[in-house]
């Protein structure tokens, strides 16, 4: 009996998850060479990618858009800057909408528990118009409990009824639908490859950055520079960071981690 308990005691530290890691100093997640730090996960093959949908191409991350699921950190982090240069390439999922991707934030508990594909998690839309909208992603943990992802903003409704982010604006709660960066044109179409009237995101073929700084339970997101969404009183406010494919082929090549300014 003594020993068992001594193994259980041993072991037991190793089955708590690390706490999440502050960066001190700036982390490459993507080293230019290869997807060492990261793991896979893809909705038909699990985390097995017999396709290499995740590769390295030219020094470059390279998503082929033949899947649907992500890349992941192995560490949690939080109060961080995420930094990620992207573009889209060539491949699209055949359809008539737009280009789509995301990056996820303070991904938790198992992969693809949400409705088998995802992780919960926050994410920070890449699609075509919407760059920068904010979309909870509720899962479930390992007990099949609800992971309760959620934050607020303070918002106001365009002719569209769709809530934007707007300083000054009234609260809204958010566990499911989707927070729109506050220029989001209302007559955009969602068509592949059109633009709305207000969108800072670069051109087709072109480089777009987006810097997401979560400081505690704080989100906000820049596209190119311009300060373009904003929520507060996020749960979870650590966790993995992910990098989606949802059938549309896209380039990353910067993908960081930097330390918040100090105020």
């Amino acid at each position: 009996m003594f020993r068992t308990l001594l193994a259980v005691a041993l072991l037991a530290p190793l089955a708590r998850s690390a706490d999440p890691s502050v960066p001190s100093e700036p982390i490459r997640l993507f080293n230019g060479k290869n997807l060492t730090g990261f793991s896979t996960w893809l909705k038909d093959t699990k985390r097995e990618d017999p396709k290499k949908v995740f590769r390295v191409t030219d020094g470059l991350l390279h998503a082929t858009g033949d899947g649907f699921g992500y890349l992941a950190t192995a560490n949690e982090y939080k109060d961080y800057r995420a930094v990620l240069e992207f573009k889209w390439g060539k491949k699209t999922d055949g359809g008539k909408y737009v280009r789509n991707s995301g990056l996820l934030i303070h991904g938790t508990g198992p992969d693809g528990g949400a409705s088998g594909t995802w992780m919960a998690s926050v994410e920070v839309q890449l699609a075509q118009g919407c760059v920068g909208d904010l979309i909870p992603i509720r899962g479930k943990d390992a007990d099949g409990k609800v992971i309760p992802v959620s934050f607020a903003s303070d918002v106001q409704l365009g002719p569209d009824k769709r809530p934007r982010w707007t300083a000054g604006g009234e609260k809204m709660t958010f566990t499911g639908r989707q927070l729109w960066w506050h220029k989001h044109d209302p007559d955009f179409k969602e068509l592949l490859d059109t633009n709305g009237k207000d969108d800072v995101e670069s051109k087709l073929g072109e480089w777009t950055k987006v810097e997401v700084e979560c400081a505690g339970s704080t989100i906000t997101v820049f596209v190119n520079g311009a300060k373009v969404n904003r929520a507060y009183d996020v749960f979870p406010a650590s966790g993995k960071v992910l990098l989606q494919v949802e059938g549309f082929e896209l380039f990353v090549r910067k993908f960081e981690l930097h330390p918040l300014k100090k105020k």
